[in-house]
């Protein structure tokens, strides 16, 4: 089992930045791909970024390249998500997940076996 917990969202109005925080236990984290993704009211969960084991290897969604960064610390057992240039549109509930079965995370959200409860981000116009 693996036990995954977000941190780091919140309220900022457009053009701001945040970093979401995901840390993860139960598993030997390097064996881990993991991936970010979030929740509109409404909306389906949607793929954000993804990386690979090692964090060699990263992918985004269109809508958030050149904006976000994800990174992880296999030493900490956590994986990141530096949001820059928000806007409102980013507004949603955002979800880190792992895949223990592939070396980079997919883009499909049912190829991950865990997930964490989820963290608000609210972005103001």
């Amino acid at each position: 089992q693996v036990q995954l917990e977000e941190s780091g969202g919140g309220l900022v109005q457009a053009g701001a930045s945040l970093r979401l925080s995901c840390a993860a236990s139960g598993r030997t984290f390097s064996s881990l791909a993991m991936g970010w993704f979030r929740q509109a009211p409404g909306k389906e969960r949607e793929f954000v970024a993804a990386i690979s084991r090692t964090g060699g290897i990263s992918g985004y969604a269109d809508f958030v390249k050149g904006r976000f960064i994800i990174s992880r610390d296999n030493n900490n057992n956590t994986v990141l998500l530096q949001m820059n240039s928000l806007k409102p549109e980013d507004t949603a509930v955002y979800y880190c997940a792992a895949d223990p079965n592939r070396n980079l995370g997919s883009t499909n959200p049912t190829h991950y076996d865990y997930w964490g409860q989820g963290t608000q981000v609210t972005v103001s116009s």
